[in-house]
């Protein structure tokens, strides 16, 4: 067994910087979200992840997976925005196991009328701060980042 690879002073500093603008995005997004359309930024990213499915609907097991969700966590969120009328679950018409989840017209306006908020904040909080190469940069070290673990959906909005 080998020892414990200690992070260098300089990957303990970008560790902490990482934490704080990690932090400080979740946090101007939740904000956002808040104020303008009534709910937390982890319902925002389920109805758009089903916006863009096939038919605006996946089962509870794919959808947990697309945003990284435990099926628990995902159930009480879906709960919430089904009885909002955001979303409809219902049973998979061939496997009685499954669950089916399905933005609705109402659910699909919300998410439209938020998504430019979203967009801006986005766009405020994490890209203009950044020159165009920088965002390149910050592409590739996401992707290099998320390259072991490559059996992941891609990730959400």
């Amino acid at each position: 067994m080998r020892g414990t690879r200690w992070l260098s002073a300089d990957e303990q500093r970008i560790w902490r910087t990482y934490l704080q603008a990690n932090q400080l995005l979740r946090d101007a997004l939740d904000r956002q979200l808040q104020r303008d359309a009534g709910m937390p930024h982890g319902y925002y990213i389920i109805l758009a992840m089903l916006s863009e499915a096939p038919g605006r609907s996946m089962t509870m097991s794919q959808l947990a997976r697309t945003v990284s969700s435990s099926p628990s966590r995902l159930s009480h969120a879906v709960a919430k925005l089904e009885r909002a009328g955001w979303v409809r679950r219902r049973r998979h018409e061939t496997d009685g196991r499954a669950t089916i989840a399905t933005l609705t017209d109402d659910g699909f306006d919300v998410l439209a009328e938020a998504a430019p908020g979203h967009v801006e904040e986005v766009r405020s909080v994490l890209f203009d701060p950044l020159t165009p190469e920088q965002v390149r940069q910050l592409g590739e070290i996401f992707t290099a980042v998320l390259a072991p673990h490559d059996d992941r959906p891609g990730p959400p909005s």
